[in-house]
């Protein structure tokens, strides 16, 4: 039984725990961050209201804030205080290049969390009928 962190962490639907919250895997396809209409394991709607997933904004706001923080800390840490240019041009390229890793945490947190869905692992789309 996977907990609800691997499952965050991993993208799987909250209610078993097995299913792909998105189409592909990230390291398969780094940008293609499409979710199905319902977990292909349980049958779990992914889309439980309208707008659902605008409240996983912000989680990935706080995934760019601390984005943020890490590399200016950095930055002035180990690189000696550069220009503000340089600040900028590594904050930019480095959340652009965790993006799709920011999305998919971001969604499969708030849906995990906030989603009103209780694992329970004997409901499985198979033995439904």
């Amino acid at each position: 039984m996977p907990s609800q962190g691997e499952a965050i962490i991993k993208c799987k639907c909250p209610k078993c725990r097995e299913g792909d919250m998105f189409e592909t895997s990230m390291f398969r396809n780094y940008f293609n961050v499409k979710m199905p209409k319902e977990c292909p394991k349980c049958g779990q709607t992914y889309r439980p209201e309208p707008g659902f997933f605008f409240g996983a904004m912000y989680v990935s706001y706080g995934f760019s804030v601390a984005t943020m923080i890490t590399v200016g800390v950095i930055l002035y840490n180990f690189f000696g205080d550069p220009d503000m240019w340089v600040y900028m041009t590594t904050v930019i390229a480095t959340v652009a290049i965790l993006w799709p890793i920011q999305y998919r945490l971001s969604r499969s947190i708030f849906f995990n969390v906030f989603g009103g869905v209780d694992y329970d692992p004997s409901v499985m789309k198979s033995s439904k009928g």
